[in-house]
């Protein structure tokens, strides 16, 4: 059975309670690391600068207490398998209809089902959609 790291832990205990059953329940399916959960004002500016943000600080779904964002990606990471990153995606896309979590997906910002359409992908990023 999958579990989490004491680090992963940590942050999905920032994230907003949607967002921690949405990803208890993906892990039980598939393992996961959860990379951020709430990112300070530093963090902020420091992936908006470094260009894995679009958004600077308070903008950032991640910069609400509880985050409102989560960066949650398939373990073992391989940064290279981007097509790993989509069926994972599909994942806990459907987990979440499942649950009735509204999320929008950093690869389908839209949420047009087109993903070729978007010039910023941040494959890992799960926001709730208020």
């Amino acid at each position: 059975m999958n579990r989490w790291s004491t680090t992963s832990k940590n942050r999905l205990e920032q994230c907003d309670k949607r967002l921690q059953q949405l990803a208890d329940a993906v892990l039980q399916v598939h393992d996961c690391s959860v990379l951020t959960g709430h990112r300070s004002k530093n963090a902020q500016d420091q992936a908006y600068v470094e260009g894995y943000s679009t958004v600077q600080w308070p903008n950032s779904k991640h910069n609400s207490m509880p985050s409102m964002a989560i960066d949650l990606a398939p373990f073992p990471i391989d940064w290279k398998d981007t097509k790993r990153f989509y069926y994972f995606a599909g994942i806990v896309m459907g987990i979440a209809s499942e649950l009735e979590i509204p999320i929008r997906w950093g690869g389908d910002w839209d949420m047009d089902n087109d993903l070729d359409d978007h010039s910023f992908l941040d494959l890992v990023h799960f926001e709730i959609k208020e």
